[in-house]
């Protein structure tokens, strides 16, 4: 059941996301009406946290059974004894799920106010506590201690250190301010902690600060399933293109017994920090993070010695992943995107570049798997039209595991090679409303298939290069 309003567009995004799932393809097997119908659910879905709470185990360090017996006993203490089923995915053995309960609707709206921007909110939604940055209002004599209402300003209409807001807000639920109304908006700059604690969230979901943080990444679905269908071996030789925040590159990693090496390139200093941390923290000696851009990452001659460092000579690499920049649209909880058409769609050519770089990096027979976070056509089954019609010599490829749905209609692929990508719709089912008791009641295979479809939205196509294509090179 929908509790908030679907996602804020702008009407020209939503008139262009509309489209997309509008096509004449679609049409030609499906009528106006269900396709209008099932659009509208995506966006009412996009505004909803996903039904599951998803960590990935880091199996370098520890056994997955291991890992979800300290976390049993760290949700007990969480939610006050009382008792939530974590699963281990049947396809996935090193993800672990715990469902989210909520939304919870008694719970009762306080006097005092705070009001936080919509990421943090978004957060919130997600288990996060409220951290001092995030918080844009609180009521004029909030003091520490207190029990307040937190409200997410979902349009950005809200200034930074007003004492009340009337504009559109969504309730977050309830919790205990670790600071009075003058200690948040004093000015200092290394105020950075935890401003509120969440006591009565609407969503009820575990948080994950400092907790476990060698042995768990918090990470959606989806984006645990892209280091499975790259299959990467001990051995290997293998480039995360786009790598922040290191989820996929520590996935990789791990699934290699940390035997091989593994690149990571982003161009953001402060995010490869991010991406040694977390290595250094699973104790993962594979892994090399450079900061550099991965449009610029293929070189062609050997004049200059980077001694393992970018850039890299053609077909250096036996697997690569390109989890590309996007629109993020199928991002979840996301009440409200303030982006302009312009913005939306001006991924395809960066991805084009950043895909054309690592077609040529990649060795022949090597394997290639391009994925998103968002819904859009153009970034999804258009590239890969693109890609099959640029570079001959790929191959689509049938991806292990298969869990979200085939590729969706309209970029002039064939229903064949639909079948072969995984597009994860969360509008496939409706929006669930889970309590305490109906999770005892709950049949576990029930609720695996619940956490495959309720996800964010996601894309993945996977690719094998079937011959050189040094000999066609126009800068050789």
């Amino acid at each position: 059941m929908s509790i908030f309003p679907k996602i804020s567009l702008r009407p020209e995004v939503e008139s262009y996301l509309k489209e997309n799932f509008m096509n004449e393809e679609v049409l030609a097997v499906s009528s106006k009406q269900d396709a209008h119908g099932k659009f509208e659910a995506l966006l009412n879905h996009l505004s909803h946290p996903p039904s599951f709470t998803t960590v990935r185990v880091n199996t370098h360090l520890a056994s997955v059974q291991h890992v979800k017996n300290l976390l049993v006993d760290e949700l007990k203490k969480q939610f006050n004894g009382l008792i939530v089923p974590v699963l281990q995915h049947p396809d996935l053995q090193d993800v672990l799920l715990i469902p989210v309960i909520g939304p919870r609707k008694n719970i009762k709206r306080q006097q005092y106010e705070a009001i936080v921007g919509a990421q943090c909110g978004n957060a919130v939604l997600r288990g996060a506590h409220v951290y001092v940055p995030g918080i844009l209002s609180a009521s004029k004599f909030m003091k520490a201690g207190d029990v307040i209402s937190v409200y997410s300003d979902i349009k950005g209409k809200c200034k930074k250190g007003a004492k009340e807001f009337d504009g559109t807000k969504v309730f977050l639920g309830n919790g205990i301010s670790e600071l009075s109304r003058k200690e948040i908006f004093s000015g200092l700059p290394e105020m950075k902690g935890i401003g509120i604690r969440m006591t009565e969230p609407i969503y009820l979901s575990p948080s994950f600060d400092n907790v476990l943080s060698s042995y768990l990444f918090l990470q959606n679905l989806p984006s645990a399933v892209v280091t499975h269908v790259l299959n990467p071996q001990p051995g290997e030789k293998i480039l995360d293109l786009c790598a922040a925040p290191g989820g996929k590159t520590t996935h990789i990693a791990a699934l290699m017994h940390d035997q091989g090496e593994v690149i990571a390139l982003d161009k953001i200093p402060n995010k490869i920090e991010k991406i040694k941390q977390n290595a250094l923290l699973f104790g993962l000696n594979s892994i090399k993070a450079y900061c550099f851009d991965g449009t610029k990452a293929l070189k062609f001659d050997m004049i200059k010695d980077t001694e393992g460092a970018p850039p890299f000579l053609p077909e250096s690499f036996d697997r690569i992943l390109l989890d590309a920049p996007c629109s993020g649209m199928g991002q979840r909880p996301n009440m409200a995107c303030t982006w302009t058409l312009k913005e939306v769609t001006s991924y395809q050519p960066l991805q084009r570049k950043l895909f054309s770089v690592a077609v040529q990096l990649l060795k022949p027979g090597g394997v290639l798997v391009y994925s998103t976070c968002t819904i859009t056509l153009a970034e999804n089954e258009e590239q890969v039209a693109w890609a099959l019609t640029t570079y001959p010599c790929l191959q689509l490829q049938s991806q292990k595991p298969q869990i979200g749905g085939e590729g969706m209609v309209g970029a002039g692929l064939s229903f064949e090679q639909l079948k072969q990508l995984q597009r994860f719709d969360p509008s496939v089912v409706p929006l669930q409303d889970t309590d305490i008791d109906s999770l005892r009641d709950a049949r576990i295979e029930d609720m695996i298939w619940l956490a495959n479809k309720d996800c964010i939205g996601f894309f993945i196509a996977k690719f094998q290069k079937c011959k050189s294509t040094l000999e066609n090179d126009p800068q050789k």
